[in-house]
């Protein structure tokens, strides 16, 4: 692990600077944004993760409470956010807080679509097990009304492997089969994320993960269309938001605890958390400097200009522009120029100001963001030599 005391103290100036930069952590320390990445190392410009409060787990007797930016979809009173296939209003029972399948009344959806999704779902297969293979507690999630996820009584129950409840239906099997007895609450956690195409090319060709029961059972596993039964799936675009199914296949299949949260874009699709593609990091960079430029006026102050000028340079990282570099340039000479019309006693205050701020000019220059001849930087370390900073502190 690397020092943080000089990050510590370039941070400082931070403070001087905004609020949000005094949230954010250091500047002038992790490598720079190169053409996949927008944002340096410990970054701080990067915009923070949001603050969520965890759930509970579930027992078998109650279900657990969802994060507190969950998206309930059922929460074992009504199915007032459900509707059947055509539009009209759901007809399975809702009782002792789970639905139930009642066979032949057709698969339910959700009156709401989304599409990329951290899904949370809870379901029972009869208690008293009837029939075999698929013929025994057979359901399904369907992903976006598309992609199913099977849901059957897999317990002690053989069928073809990918039919078995965990399965990507008709095209990945799932890697276990950690059920409990039938009856029992079976908990899958799924991460979905659609196929994203454009002028018919995949940009990004979509995965699938479940966990059943907190063991993994599809592995982020690539999405080769929506799957289905006998016929060969193909991959092809979704749609960009679609509602969450369950079917009726004939058996009082339950469901319990229902919610989702929705994820960040992709790269493939403007999100800026991942590998890039150069054209969309430096117009992600250049978004960046801008506004740190625009910062940097409201900070650029003649009777203290170290704050402005150090946020000036800061853009410089993210984005080459002549006018920032000559503005910085001429603003760190007029910094040095007052550290040298200072009496003696009033620069020895400043000892450690200027060997950060000398270190500020090291990072730039040693990354290429500043020439190696830039003029201030040589000066600067001339001004620590001549007061003897450059020695190890006492």
């Amino acid at each position: 692990m690397k020092t943080f005391a000089f990050a510590v103290v370039i941070c400082g100036f931070c403070v001087l600077q905004t609020s949000l930069a005094a949230q954010t952590g250091p500047r002038f320390y992790g490598d720079p944004p190169d053409d996949h990445h927008p944002w340096a190392v410990h970054d701080g410009n990067r915009p923070q993760p949001i603050t969520v409060t965890p759930g509970t787990f579930s027992s078998q007797e109650r279900p657990g409470k969802p994060p507190s930016d969950a998206i309930i979809l059922f929460d074992g009173t009504d199915l007032s956010k459900w509707e059947t296939s055509k539009g009209q209003p759901a007809k399975w029972l809702v009782k002792d807080g789970y639905m139930e399948a009642v066979p032949g009344t057709g698969e339910i959806r959700t009156k709401e679509k989304f599409g990329d999704c951290q899904l949370h779902i809870e379901w029972a297969a009869p208690a008293t097990p009837k029939g075999e293979g698929q013929g025994r507690g057979n359901s399904g999630v369907f992903l976006m009304g598309m992609l199913e996820i099977q849901v059957l009584d897999s317990y002690h129950n053989v069928t073809y492997a990918d039919g078995h409840a965990g399965a990507y239906y008709g095209v990945n099997p799932p890697m276990a089969l950690p059920l409990r007895p039938p009856g029992e609450f079976q908990v899958y956690d799924i991460v979905f994320r659609r196929p994203i195409y454009k002028d018919g090319k995949p940009l990004d060709p979509g995965y699938v993960t479940v966990f059943m029961n907190g063991v993994l059972v599809q592995d982020h596993t690539m999405i080769e269309g929506p799957g289905g039964h006998m016929g060969r799936s193909r991959p092809g675009p979704f749609p960009a938001k679609g509602p969450l199914s369950l079917q009726d296949h004939g058996d009082p299949v339950r469901f319990r605890n229902i919610w989702y949260r929705e994820l960040p874009p992709r790269p493939a699709e403007g999100g800026t958390d991942g590998w890039l593609s150069t054209e969309a990091t430096m117009a992600k960079r250049k978004e960046i400097a801008a506004a740190i430029r625009k910062d940097a006026e409201q900070l650029i102050s003649p009777d203290n200009p170290l704050p402005g000028m150090l946020r000036l340079m800061e853009s410089l990282v993210y984005e080459k522009d002549e006018t920032a570099m000559q503005k910085s340039e001429r603003m760190a000479a007029e910094y040095v120029e007052g550290l040298k019309r200072l009496a003696p006693d009033k620069l020895a205050g400043k000892r450690d100001e200027v060997r950060n701020v000398s270190e500020v000019f090291k990072y730039l220059t040693r990354h290429g963001i500043l020439p190696a001849t830039f003029g201030p930087k040589n000066a600067i370390e001339q001004l620590i030599k001549d007061q003897g900073w450059d020695k190890k502190r006492q």
